[in-house]
């Protein structure tokens, strides 16, 4: 079948000729989400002058997808393969031959770096795979293809000059030179990723950036594992090209950093250079550090910093000491759990903390415990991963020993374990996602708070376990659900499950919605009480009473008003109930704030 004329009809019929007159070298990443940028096509770019940058999504049908490639008319298509790409990006190699038969095909990346030539048997479109890291590779493999004029029937022959480090090829008797894995040894050779010209469209995306590469740690479910010791780019260029970001109002600088704080030297003159912005800068910089190794010098500088200067994500996995050793990692948990909290009493950055599901000899009850040290800490996420069996990770060395079962095909997740039954990991991913819907969203915590503490005598997990069995006993985990339902689904579960006074749980529900989402959500099912109240808050609001709780306050019209302020009431002291006091029957009246990015509240008389 004609895949270019079944897409974009006979007219364009003569386009392929016209464009592959043209050497046009392409460098396709197919991102998870359209906020998301690719630090890897953007450094091939860099190595390759005149090459060019195309970014698609997962969320792209296959045949949009083709024909966008197809627009482009590469000469030379080079494709990124990741774990969220592969299988759509499988799906695309296999059209690329009706498309453009005469594109010389590259991928690279973590997906093909492994079982190489299985992958080449098995598609033998792409002409070339790249093994580990490009940035040297590449140029190299580049420089040979123009010898032979980009010419796809002639690709074969780039093998007669030898072995090309990092790079799998097709000998000229059909037979694969498989290549090596290789690494770029002076990190600092490698160009910088981003341009001027790319930074007004990009700014609002998440953009990657990275200071070194490689791990200190060895923990078995990290392709990390793979390679040896950290490079490290020189200190003033990583000073630079900070203020690069900041120079074009970039929104967040996610460093892909294994453990950003793994040299002291390094890392912690780029914390003070951060710190030292102007209080105007909104860029956001995340880092994932290992806050064990964090000592009173770097929290000092961390509490100086700037609300929203920086976000943390702390990869914790587990508590169990067994599972932690069995996977090659070592967590000095009293220092985790200090400085996690002393991080959070500085109230000025946002802390991601991570675990993971299915890990060696981590059954319910273990896990149940490592969550419950976790979620006591209180950090603003607790992201529930699921343990993934990755190509050339040390974890392939335990499937037998533990008896995993896990996903033949990409995301490569664990099915079942000696620990879990598959019936049990399934579970897990309804729970994953309650918890996901409501704690990790910022939704409906002060409530399920109060719950936990005083039905569950603390015991987070039970309560998020009951949650969740009743949630599935209602088919909900089948269906997607709009967030004006979720606060009456809880409800709901409050009053059956703990016999709960549902104007109490109202109330706090209330509190709750008015909080999360920028307090934009008011579910209709929960009692609101403006239009009851209207005869005491409309006159408050035309008087000059306003300007004791909001300084500055000038009444401009009522519809400028919701956007920015709410007054409720509620019969119960709720913001007690949320400091972890006892519920008190106190009518209580609170003036929220939404004109800044985190809702305030307090209490007012009318």
């Amino acid at each position: 079948m004609d895949i270019c004329k079944r897409i974009f009809g006979d007219e364009v019929k003569d386009l392929c000729s016209d464009k592959r007159k043209e050497e046009r070298i392409v460098w396709l990443a197919v991102n998870a989400k359209y906020s998301h940028t690719s630090l890897a096509v953007r450094y091939l770019r860099a190595c390759v002058p005149g090459s060019e940058v195309m970014e698609l999504t997962i969320n792209h049908l296959l045949l949009d997808a083709l024909g966008e490639i197809y627009e482009r008319q590469p000469r030379v298509l080079g494709i990124a393969c990741y774990i969220w790409n592969i299988e759509l990006v499988r799906k695309l190699l296999r059209l690329l031959p009706e498309a453009l038969p005469q594109t010389i095909v590259i991928c690279g990346g973590p997906e093909v770096s492994y079982d190489t030539a299985a992958f080449l048997q098995e598609f033998p479109m792409v002409d070339f795979v790249v093994r580990g890291e490009g940035e040297e590779a590449v140029p190299a493999l580049i420089e040979r293809l123009r010898a032979v004029n980009l010419d796809k029937a002639r690709v074969r022959e780039v093998s007669r000059q030898g072995l090309l480090p990092g790079v799998a090829m097709r000998r000229e008797d059909g037979s694969i030179e498989e290549s090596r894995a290789v690494t770029v040894a002076d990190f600092s050779r490698v160009p910088f990723a981003y341009r001027e010209e790319e930074m007004a469209p990009l700014k609002e995306r998440i953009l990657y950036y990275e200071t070194s590469r490689g791990c200190p740690f060895s923990c078995a479910y990290c392709l990390s594992c793979a390679t040896a010791g950290v490079r490290f780019l020189p200190l003033a260029r990583v000073l630079r090209e900070l203020d690069f970001f900041v120079r074009h109002d970039v929104r967040q600088v996610k460093f892909v950093d294994r453990t950003f704080n793994a040299k002291k030297s390094h890392f912690l003159p780029i914390l003070q250079h951060i710190l030292a912005l102007s209080p105007t800068v909104r860029t956001n910089f995340h880092f994932e550090v290992a806050i064990d190794y964090l000592d009173e010098e770097v929290l000092a500088t961390l509490a100086k910093m700037p609300r929203g200067r920086v976000q943390l994500e702390i990869g914790i996995q587990s508590t169990n000491e067994k599972t932690l050793a069995a996977v090659s990692r070592v967590n000095h948990w009293e220092q985790i759990a200090a400085h996690i909290r002393r991080i959070l009493s500085f109230h000025n950055m946002h802390l991601h903390v991570d675990l993971i599901i299915g890990l060696p000899g981590e059954g319910m009850d273990s896990f149940r415990q490592s969550f419950n040290d976790v979620y006591a800490l209180g950090a603003d996420m607790l992201q529930l991963g699921f343990l993934k069996f990755l190509k050339g990770a040390a974890m392939m060395q335990l499937v037998e020993k533990y008896n995993y079962r896990y996903m033949p095909m990409a995301p490569y997740e664990v099915l079942s374990s000696d620990a879990l039954t598959y019936r049990e990991i399934r579970w897990f991913h309804s729970f994953e996602q309650v918890f996901e819907y409501y704690s990790n969203a910022g939704r409906c915590r002060h409530t399920a708070a109060y719950l936990v503490r005083t039905h569950e005598q603390g015991d987070a997990f039970r309560f998020w376990q009951t949650f969740t069995d009743w949630w599935e006993a209602r088919g909900f985990h089948r269906l997607g659900h709009a967030t004006k339902n979720l606060y009456g689904y809880l409800r709901e579960f409050s009053t059956e499950q703990y016999a709960e006074d549902a104007q109490l749980i109202d109330s706090l529900l209330r509190f709750d919605a008015l909080l999360a989402d920028g307090g934009r959500i008011r579910p209709a099912d929960l009692h609101w009480d403006r239009e009851t109240h209207q005869d005491m808050t409309a006159p408050f609001w035309r008087s000059d009473r306003p300007r004791a709780y909001l300084p500055g306050f000038v009444f401009k019209n009522w519809r400028d008003l919701r956007g920015k302020y709410h007054i409720e009431f509620f019969p119960y002291d709720v913001r007690a109930m949320a400091a972890g006091k006892p519920a008190e029957a106190r009518p209580v009246i609170l003036l929220f704030d939404f004109t800044q990015a985190d809702v305030t509240y307090q209490e007012i008389v009318l």
